[in-house]
């Protein structure tokens, strides 16, 4: 049976430029989609999958993040006392237990893979998950409950995988497939970035990862590889050749928030989702009379 996986990892480092200048002075993690900050939907997708420590990687200029995550007793007791409870219960739901964060920084901004190698000390030898905030889910149950439910039948490496169109695999991880059907496969290679005429697929590493320990030492002797950092695809490459990696093709949809038409979209879809914002959302959409 393999290890339990408790800790989950969540590099927040990163400087934001294609937010600007919004993320001059606000961490790109905590905008927001709807009323919630990116990095909330990753922490209870990993909540909600059962991971019990939440270790962030940050940056210079983070700290409100790390505020999020703490209690803000002057608001919790202004709350209290309008009789404002639902506001307040949701606050308190949202709040990790004492001691169940960590956070540490990465001190030049090199990739990744650097970020992730950055978590080693507060991981230490045991099997953990890796989420990317930018990557925001709509997804029932979530889709590392789904990848985890994976993982606890076959151990190993297991990766998030969706299909994205051919002419963008450019933009991302892109995973070769293997033996083994939906939403379970073998995966026998990827590569960062590939031009779309040397892609393995148009399978794309959404986000989510399940990894085991051993990816820490691969790390710690990884050259820069494109875009001059230290590329965590790399080091998986090199993995996969002693270890198994399994994609699993989840049911849900990914939105790309380190993108502006991502981030939108994601506001959009998510606030039509909401009973209390649906119908005027869409009251106003049709005033816009967007024709095509």
């Amino acid at each position: 049976m393999p290890k339990r996986v408790r800790t989950a990892v969540f590099p927040v480092a990163g400087l934001g430029t294609r937010f600007l200048p919004a993320t001059k002075a606000m961490p790109k993690e905590m905008l927001t989609v709807v009323d919630r900050p990116l990095i909330q939907y990753a922490v209870d997708e990993a909540r909600e999958a059962g991971i019990e420590h939440l270790v962030f990687v940050t940056g210079r200029n983070k700290g409100v993040i790390e505020d999020h995550f703490d209690r803000q007793y002057e608001l919790e007791h202004t709350l209290e006392v309008r009789g404002k409870t639902q506001a307040l219960a949701e606050l308190q739901m949202d709040l990790p237990s004492a001691g169940q964060t960590s956070f540490t920084r990465q001190q030049e901004p090199l990739g990744l893979g650097h970020a992730v190698w950055c978590a080693r000390e507060l991981v230490g030898a045991h099997p953990f998950a890796l989420l990317l905030p930018d990557m925001v889910f709509k997804a029932k149950p979530g889709v590392l409950k789904q990848m985890m439910d994976a993982y606890e039948e076959i151990g190993g490496n297991v990766i998030g995988v969706e299909e994205v169109h051919p002419a963008e695999v450019s933009s991302y991880g892109i995973v070769a497939r293997g033996e083994g059907p939906d939403p379970g496969f073998r995966i026998t290679g990827m590569v960062e970035k590939p031009d779309p005429e040397d892609a393995p697929s148009n399978l794309f590493i959404s986000g989510r990862y399940i990894l085991q320990p051993e990816i820490f030492a691969l790390l710690s002797e990884q050259t820069k590889g494109a875009g001059g950092e230290i590329q965590l695809t790399d080091a998986m490459q090199i993995l996969i050749r002693t270890q198994t990696f399994t994609g699993v093709k989840y049911e849900g949809r990914v939105f790309d928030c380190g993108s502006k038409i991502g981030f939108l979209t994601a506001n959009v879809v998510f606030a039509l989702d909401r009973p209390d914002l649906a119908a005027d959302l869409k009251r106003e959409l049709r005033a816009l009379d967007l024709g095509d």
